[in-house]
């Protein structure tokens, strides 16, 4: 089951990379309101991988459930290295919890666009911020099954 959760936990790292390489555009612009060139770019993207994708974006929740559930199965069958795979559970499911409730919905509504600008530039900096989070975990949560279980 290792493989499959290393697996799935890679791919989810490469998603939140190509998230991240949009995201990084509000590091530059701490205070006040982002420029529009680059709300344009971020919420661009955001709309293109939330709604247009259809139904390609749903292969994201399925590599998410499918590595939830190797992780579980890992769970259940046992083994030596019992704290490995419950740090593993930790580390998928606190960023998988975070971007169904909060970082999903958002990336969707700052691609519609409907928003104040400084809305839109709140919600480009939230998802900044929960997507290094995610990046973080996930990428411990491939150094624990790579390193120990």
């Amino acid at each position: 089951m290792s493989a499959f959760v290393t697996a799935g936990a890679g791919f989810l790292l490469a998603v939140l990379w190509f998230d991240l390489m949009f995201d990084v555009q509000v590091v530059a612009h701490r205070g006040g309101e982002l420029p529009e060139s680059v709300l344009a770019s971020i919420a661009g993207y955001y709309a293109r991988v939330t709604t247009a994708a259809r139904p390609m974006n749903r292969l994201i929740a399925a590599v998410m459930l499918a590595t939830l559930t190797a992780i579980v199965a890992e769970i259940a069958g046992g083994g030596e290295r019992r704290w490995a795979v419950w740090a593993s559970l930790a580390l998928a499911l606190a960023p998988i919890v975070l971007v169904g409730a909060r970082t999903v919905p958002h990336a969707v509504r700052l691609g519609a666009r409907a928003d104040s600008v400084a809305h839109q530039g709140a919600l480009a900096r939230s998802i900044w911020r929960e997507h290094v989070f995610c990046a973080v975990s996930i990428g411990a949560l491939l150094t624990v099954q790579l390193a120990f279980a």
